[in-house]
């Protein structure tokens, strides 16, 4: 019998990267083949070329799958902050038994997503909810089992326009995939690199990557704001580029190689000076030094961080940032960084953040890079998750235990229930009586 796992999916501007994972006997995730690729027809976390994305996906794809046997029953896709909104809701519900069961939390999320002010143009992927009311308690954050006779929550509800969603399952056609299930990236990558402590008290993550940079601030057991900036790692090769007239791929080189926030007297690096190739010309080259690149850098990301910074001030969700700013993503491995986002924001903790560990052996995720995809994962896997409605609407819940049990009849396995094996092997013992019942007659 093969073992059913998961695909990964996460679009990224410079990379698109797949994953096929499950989880093992012990509930820890196991990695079964990964495939990376260089990204075509995908910019800022969108749909710009749905061939060139469609190939790139499918090549991801094969790369992921070709070392696995494993059947792929869901697929699970970071989705861009670029076309998100969010917006508040609430619901309401009567417990009819008096104990909240899984089924009055699916209808009061449900109710909150009914209650909600959707526009016309997006699409629902999270439906989260902030906290619970049972009657007149204070704020629950998991009301299962609990009594009572009114059941209330509050939610953030995360939504996406839906020709974003369109392009993307356009996309994916070559590839054949169902049940697809869209994660708001910034909501992965929050996952992926917060503890339980930053968690509860509330932390701003921050992730730099290719060509924006999504701020998502989690709070207890969910995000209660989610933003995006069009800015990243792409917009510092363009002004090397532009500022030093080299071409493009000889500033990505510099930037990869020599950034650094820090004086060029506190760096390490013995070079003081980079030969570079000229823009039209590139068999002439010309000496720079690095004391002229590092302002370059230094001014596109103290612009940047003072973006998230107004960001988080017009959301007047500050008072969520007890556990700080945490810094993720390819931009985050610069030197200097943490000293400059400190300056910037100087009244809270920063701290530069790689995901948390999945331990392996195909895939290295000790990398900020892997923010993303390690929270899909982690996401995708997680056998105990917090209460919300999914993409597909579907409440997400703790997986109910169930054992194989082997049936000789027609030398098919079934899945069944735990709940129902004793139902089970009373059967199989009247028709053991039965058998026995007959060939006494016989004798």
């Amino acid at each position: 019998m093969k073992n059913n796992a998961i695909l990964a999916l996460d679009l990224g501007t410079t990379k698109v990267t797949a994953i096929v994972a499950q989880n093992d006997l012990n509930n820890r995730i196991n990695i079964l083949g990964v495939g990376n690729c260089a990204s075509n027809g995908i910019n800022k976390g969108t749909i710009v070329d749905i061939d060139l994305a469609s190939n790139t996906i499918q090549e991801a794809i094969t790369l992921a799958t070709q070392s696995s046997d494993a059947i792929i029953t869901s697929t699970f896709i970071s989705i861009s902050g670029t076309d998100v909104r969010s917006i508040r809701s609430d619901g309401a519900v009567n417990v009819q038994s008096g104990q909240v069961t899984h089924n009055e939390i699916n209808q009061v999320l449900q109710m909150a997503l009914y209650h909600g002010n959707i526009i016309p143009d997006y699409e629902v992927i999270h439906v989260l909810p902030l906290y619970f009311k049972i009657d007149d308690s204070n704020e629950i954050i998991n009301p299962l089992n609990m009594h009572g006779s009114r059941l209330e929550v509050y939610t953030n509800i995360v939504t996406v326009k839906k020709t974003a969603l369109v392009n993307i399952q356009n996309a994916l056609r070559k590839s054949n995939l169902e049940e697809v299930n869209f994660v708001l990236d910034g909501y992965a990558s929050a996952i992926a690199v917060l503890e339980d402590d930053q968690r509860r008290v509330g932390t701003t993550v921050c992730d730099l990557g290719g060509s924006t940079s999504e701020i998502t601030i989690f709070k207890g057991q969910t995000i209660t704001y989610s933003d995006f900036i069009p800015i990243g790692s792409e917009h510092i090769t363009n002004d090397l580029s532009i500022i030093l007239h080299t071409p493009y791929n000889a500033a990505n080189m510099i930037k990869n190689q020599y950034a650094s926030l820090l004086p060029v007297e506190a760096n390490d690096s013995a070079i003081s000076k980079v030969k570079i190739p000229l823009l039209g010309n590139e068999t002439q080259t010309k000496e720079i030094p690095l004391v002229q690149i590092q302002p370059i850098i230094h001014a596109r990301i103290e612009e940047l961080l003072c973006l998230v910074k107004n960001k988080i001030d017009s959301s007047h969700m500050s008072e969520n940032m007890d556990g700080g700013l945490v810094l993720t993503g390819g931009l985050s491995h610069i030197k200097g960084l943490k000293e400059l986002a400190q300056q910037i924001f100087p009244n809270i903790p920063v701290k530069i953040a790689n995901p948390i560990a999945i331990q392996n052996g195909y895939i290295d995720f000790n990398n900020p890079t892997m923010s993303t995809i390690a929270g899909l994962l982690r996401y995708a896997l997680d056998s105990d998750p917090v209460f919300e409605l999914d993409s597909n609407k579907k409440l997400r819940k703790k997986e109910e235990v169930k054992e194989v049990i082997e049936e000789e009849d027609e030398n098919n396995i079934i899945l069944q229930d735990k709940d129902d094996i004793t139902a089970i092997e009373i059967s199989q013992q009247k028709k053991k009586s039965s058998f026995f019942d007959i060939i006494g007659k016989w004798l």
